[in-house]
């Protein structure tokens, strides 16, 4: 593959002419930001069972990580904070070092079967609390932090994405066995895939297994 090189005559370096491209935003979008989260935003987020978060470490590297749990899962905590069950993963814990170093964080919420979602700004804590991580139990479970967000901005944001991705449209739901497992593309991209197809297909029966006894 060719390498693509940016001509920097067409970079674009400043506000004033990244705002030349574009008309002005109407006044509907300047003024639906909030600083709190208003009874629309609460029950957008007590509806949704899934977010991403983006983060940003001292050193501007960048990380977007996915949330997911049974709807409800983030708990609102007045109307300025909320919180966020951090669950067992893969540990390399890109999104929580970054919190540590840089507490600005933007969300991301979605609903299945909804076009437009809420994004939520502000700043946030790594916090062990048991009073508040016990409201967090899931099979008799408790995460062991929950990343607790104090919020500066909420908005919601409208259906133009979602809707020319035709995220939620089953005509074009795409079948997953065009690409390889997770496993064998974890594999191939690291130690190398074995050429022992069984021994390919334990491995994806493992991963599988895995998801079913350390989602919690």
């Amino acid at each position: 593959m060719t390498v693509f090189k940016i001509d920097p005559e067409f970079v674009i370096n400043d506000e004033d002419a990244l705002r030349g491209l574009f008309p002005a935003t109407h006044a509907l979008a300047a003024l639906k930001s909030r600083d709190f989260l208003d009874a629309h935003a609460q029950a957008f987020i007590r509806r949704s069972p899934f977010l991403c978060i983006g983060t940003q470490g001292l050193n501007g590297k960048a990380d977007v990580s996915p949330r997911g749990d049974p709807v409800g899962f983030v708990k609102i905590l007045d109307q300025h904070t909320l919180a966020i069950p951090d669950r067992p993963g893969n540990n390399r814990l890109d999104s929580l070092a970054n919190i540590i170093a840089n507490p600005s964080v933007g969300l991301l919420f979605i609903i299945p079967g909804f076009d437009d979602t809420l994004r939520v700004n502000g700043q946030a804590s790594l916090v062990t609390d048991p009073d508040l991580l016990e409201t967090m139990r899931v099979n008799d479970r408790l995460p062991r932090l929950a990343i607790v967000v104090r919020v500066s901005e909420a908005f919601l944001h409208c259906a133009k994405a979602f809707r020319r991705s035709h995220l939620w449209d089953p005509a074009h739901v795409q079948d997953r066995t065009e690409m390889p497992s997770l496993m064998k593309m974890l594999l191939d991209q690291t130690t190398g895939v074995p050429s022992d197809e069984d021994a390919m297909r334990k491995l994806d029966d493992g991963l599988e297994e895995d998801y079913k006894t350390s989602m919690y």
